[in-house]
């Protein structure tokens, strides 16, 4: 009780602006997304031109939070506190990923930059990466499944995250790769852009429920290990058991990584079967087309039959 106490203490030094000890890198591209996004949806307003509202919400929220995770007293806490650095990453992950993807900036960007100059060699430079083997290669199903392996049983079971924490410079690369793993991962699930290729809805379900169950395994394990699994995290601080610290994480993955992948699967499953009843429509259609012309056909033989009969 008094470790549930003392970590609940110090979530509101969590919540306070902190930019000392601010990881920049992400903040500051976080900004920079930001007013990039705001400046293209302004310039098609200005226009004239509509650009959905909830879009940009979306993706100004994404940004926010992303911004607040990085600059807030969560972000000093996370080298000290493992609930504070899974809360980091849970959010970078599978929360910020899929606001900026719902927010369509690739449409954005196609509708807002000019076809001459310094804008026509950015969309060549899109369209090129969009067609690339490359990119289709990063967008195969099984790399989600890699990344969820790295970032979550690969880099806390080996003890690596010891390593990264216990330095500035390897708290900024892990948050970066965070977020840039976790809008890889997101593509196939949550985006709204043109992509050059379509995962199909089993394997995005398959994808869905592996990323399910190595949370619920690294949960598991956070929660049931009786003794501090990491060296960074294995001294009290601030009076915190690093065991219960270690559990609390442990929870976390339980209930708030799992949260944004319950509700792709939803959506997932809202798409699928729209998809089939408009297929089916479509089909049914056809057939009604084809019978039409089929019953057709029989009574112009029936009316030669009978012209026949007559003469």
């Amino acid at each position: 009780m008094n470790d549930a106490a003392d970590l609940l203490q110090q979530v509101p030094l969590w919540l306070r602006f902190d930019f000392t000890s601010a990881s920049w890198i992400v903040a500051v591209i976080s900004l920079t997304l930001c007013s990039l996004y705001l400046a293209g949806a302004f310039k098609l307003w200005s226009q004239r031109r509509f650009w959905n509202p909830a879009r940009l919400l979306s993706f100004v929220l994404g940004c926010v939070i992303a911004f607040l995770v990085t600059t807030l007293g969560v972000n000093a806490a996370a080298p000290h506190s493992l609930t504070a650095l899974m809360f980091q990453q849970i959010t970078l992950l599978t929360v910020v990923p899929p606001l900026l993807l719902t927010g369509a900036p690739g449409v954005l960007l196609l509708r807002t930059m000019p076809h001459g100059g310094f804008g026509g060699t950015i969309l060549r430079a899109a369209l090129g990466g969009l067609r690339s083997k490359w990119t289709g290669m990063l967008l195969h199903p099984a790399v989600p499944i890699i990344f969820a392996l790295l970032a979550f049983p690969v880099l806390y079971l080996s003890d690596a995250i010891s390593i990264f924490v216990s330095t500035r410079a390897g708290m900024e690369f892990l948050l970066v790769m965070f977020l840039l793993g976790g809008i890889l991962a997101a593509v196939p699930l949550w985006s709204v852009d043109p992509l050059p290729r379509a995962q199909s809805f089993p394997s995005r379900f398959l994808d869905i429920a592996i990323e399910l169950q190595i949370h619920a395994i690294l949960g598991l394990t956070f929660l049931r290990m009786g003794r501090p699994i990491f060296e960074q995290y294995s001294m009290a601080t601030n009076g915190i058991d690093p065991v219960y610290d270690q559990a609390v994480a442990g929870a976390l993955l339980w209930t708030y990584a799992e949260m944004p992948l319950f509700l792709v699967l939803i959506i997932c499953l809202a798409r699928w079967f729209a998809q089939e009843q408009k297929s089916h429509k479509i089909n049914q259609s056809s057939e009604d087309a084809a019978m039409d012309s089929y019953n057709e056909y029989l009574l112009d033989l029936s009316d030669q039959d009978r012209m026949h009969k007559q003469h």
